[in-house]
């Protein structure tokens, strides 16, 4: 059987997989094909592409349109006369290739769940789930047993995490449902518990937004209650604070305002699941500082590489078939084809240039992992405000660092029990920051990536030969993009950024 996932679509992010008997064939982002950031709506060329791999037999929508409305409606977002050609299924035959499929749907937060349990491996787990919102839940845990998904807890809007995030996103100047990750590097500049006007800039988003960490005791309790609806932004919150610095220090409130919600979180789902093993799937997945905060609480974890909605295109296809998804790598977009050009990197880094690589498959998810890759040398002084100013992006923010995965523990600190990180889902401290500036962060740490020689050869064949030439094992890595662009998908792509922005990109040692 062949299942076309959809996830993200007439919402944000539109994504499609193609998966065949538990096979993942194919999954990719519309906004790569649109050339639209965050691009919420499908368009031909990612579905011509996605039926190149075969006809489906069925289409797996990752929510319940129906369920979805409504809340919409009580939310205040639409009235009894919505659009209908926002209906999936009416959606759907702009895409006349696609008519006479079936569309099944199921809801957002299980398709979540699902993406991670049933791409982590693991025969039993917990699984959390944490976003902005789904249909109505905007958290949920779930005991997964023997490939059966058991829902355990879960709460609705408007007490949303991930809604709070992202107003506080806005709050801070950013784009909410895009720049969370920017907010999450600010906060390393920032001091949490600066004293204003008598209390902590923590009590007074504690206060001021009606914030509670609840125990778990009874039989109905909320983890974390909002009194005040953050759906529309919080703007109003502290409006005189808007030096950069207050900035910064309401960053880092927020960072660990969400930090002790989700320790609250993790300890009810370690008491509802019993498991050693936690998937953590959403939105919020992303925020890799405080995923490594609580690696301690449990034996394995497991993040899928795209754990927002566009990443639901998989979950949304498992109950189709009989056996679980076989996940064996992230790199399932557009093929450019050749070999990983090796040489031609090396020796561009040993010049000290900025390169770029795009090569193979793409990446399914919001990072770059070495095939659509910009990339240097992590050891100069000004490599960080090199690559900054070429991304076009704030100079605070530094890169994030690719290394040999035999070498990692040599320098870096890792979190308890994550002994690797292909996917670049948490942070650690560097044992040599003064080494290499490029990659380390305000605090001291740096969201890794290690490379073994199983899952990108190319890769790790280019780091061995970095590290014998110069002693170094690591190398700088960032999305193959500029600022609010999508990141490079095919061929052209890749002739362009090299013409527009005068960075070799290298597709090919042939």
């Amino acid at each position: 059987m062949i299942v076309l996932g959809i996830s993200g679509a007439l919402n944000h992010d539109a994504a499609v997989s193609v998966i065949k008997d538990g096979e993942i064939l194919f999954a990719s982002h519309s906004e790569r094909y649109s050339k639209i950031k965050n691009d919420p709506l499908l368009n031909k060329e990612i579905i011509q592409e996605a039926l190149s791999y075969g006809k489906p037999d069925v289409i797996a929508w990752y929510e319940r349109p129906l369920l979805k409305k409504f809340r919409q409606l009580t939310a205040g977002q639409y009235s009894l006369a919505f659009d209908k050609e926002e209906m999936p299924k009416r959606y759907l035959k702009n895409f006349p290739e696609l008519n006479g499929i079936k569309i099944k749907y199921q809801s957002h937060h299980y398709t979540h769940a699902a993406s991670g349990y049933f791409t982590s491996g693991f025969d039993n787990a917990a699984v959390v789930v944490i976003d902005s919102m789904g249909e109505f839940e905007t958290l949920t845990i779930w005991n997964g047993v023997n490939d059966t998904l058991l829902r355990e807890y879960e709460q609705s809007y408007p007490n949303s995490v991930g809604l709070f995030y992202s107003a506080m996103t806005q709050r801070l100047g950013l784009k909410p449902q895009e720049d969370e990750y920017i907010l999450m590097g600010m906060a390393a500049y920032g001091n949490p518990y600066r004293e204003y006007q008598g209390k902590t800039l923590v009590s007074h988003l504690l206060d001021e937004i009606g914030i509670k960490l609840n125990d778990h005791s009874g039989e109905f309790f909320t983890i974390v209650s909002f009194r005040k609806n953050l759906h529309r932004g919080c703007k109003w919150l502290l409006p005189e604070l808007t030096s950069e610095q207050d900035l910064f220090d309401l960053a880092a409130a927020t960072q660990q305002v969400y930090e002790m919600i989700l320790d609250n979180i993790i300890s009810h789902a370690r008491k509802v699941c019993k498991s050693k093993n936690l998937v953590i799937m959403g939105g919020c997945a992303l925020n890799c500082s405080a995923n490594s905060n609580i690696t301690h609480n449990y034996d394995n974890v497991w993040i899928m590489p795209n754990p927002g909605d566009a990443g639901s295109c998989i979950g949304a296809s498992q109950k189709f078939f009989k056996n679980r998804i076989n996940w064996t790598t992230a790199y399932l977009g557009h093929n450019i084809e050749g070999t990983y050009p090796v040489e031609k990197s090396l020796a561009a880094l040993l010049n000290g240039d900025i390169i770029g690589i795009a090569n193979g498959r793409a990446e399914f998810g919001p990072r770059a992992l070495g095939n659509r890759t910009l990339t240097a040398d992590p050891r100069g002084d000004t490599i960080k405000d090199r690559m900054n100013e070429i991304k076009r992006r704030q100079k605070f923010r530094p890169f994030a660092p690719m290394i040999l995965e035999e070498d990692v523990h040599d320098y870096f600190d890792m979190p308890k029990n994550i002994t690797q990180s292909p996917y670049m889902q948490f942070v650690a401290t560097c044992k040599y920051p003064e080494k290499f500036p490029a990659i380390i962060h305000k605090d001291g740490t740096s969201r890794v990536q290690t490379v073994n020689k199983e899952t990108h050869p190319g890769l790790y064949e280019l780091l061995t030969k970095f590290k014998e030439k110069t002693g170094c094992p690591i190398l700088v890595n960032t999305s193959l993009n500029i600022k609010g662009q999508p990141i490079v998908n095919d061929l052209k792509d890749a002739e362009d950024f090299s013409k527009h922005y005068g960075i070799k990109v290298f597709t090919t040692d042939e």
